[in-house]
């Protein structure tokens, strides 16, 4: 997949093309790192390339449940648990998990016939409108994109501390863009 989305020529490869993309662009930030560098949160805040991997995969893998009819409520413990790469967790496994993931949405947005179908709104979740009963899988994908693209900025960022490596240098490298004047595809041993 190329820096940007192919032409769109449906509203539901749209937004899977588009989720796709950001999916992309945040396991990119993981390129080349090492479960340790994947765990290191250099900023002052809780983030590490490594912990926003298995956060998005987690929010992802939980709006599939919704989707499928299981809002059952979410311990908040695990909220949290979700943004830190464990000691006995290795960025491959959450890359895999995350790769598992993302095709079990696309097989499940494939059977759903009408995107404008209600899913119910979880109760009990503060950033969540009391007054609203249901949205639809459209603003459930939206909502995936939107929350892909948030993390996979925070992750260019948390990446670029660690090593001073940026988004489109390293979707160069693993996608084989030449080098230009402007841009020079990452490698190791620039890092």
């Amino acid at each position: 997949m190329p820096g940007m989305p192919d032409p769109v020529p449906d509203e539901r490869t749209g937004l899977l093309s588009f989720l796709a993309q950001q999916r992309l662009v945040l396991r990119t930030a993981a390129q080349g790192l090492s479960d340790e560098a994947a765990r290191t949160v250099p900023g002052p805040g809780p983030l590490s390339v490594g912990g926003l991997l298995k956060h998005v995969a987690a929010v992802e893998a939980r709006w599939l449940e919704i989707v499928a009819g299981d809002p059952g409520p979410q311990d908040p413990a695990d909220y949290g648990a979700t943004f830190v790469l464990g000691p006995d967790e290795s960025l491959a496994g959450v890359l895999e998990r995350y790769a598992t993931v993302a095709a079990r949405t696309e097989a499940a947005v494939a059977g759903i016939a009408d995107l404008g179908r209600g899913v119910p709104v979880p109760r009990g979740v503060p950033w969540f409108p009391a007054d609203v009963d249901e949205w639809s899988v459209r603003w459930v994908l939206l909502h995936l994109i939107e929350e892909t693209a948030r993390h996979a900025g925070h992750a260019d960022l948390v990446r670029e501390a660690l090593d001073g490596a940026t988004a489109f240098a390293l979707l160069a490298a693993a996608e084989g863009w030449p080098a230009t004047e402007w841009l020079t595809p990452w490698s190791p041993s620039a890092a």
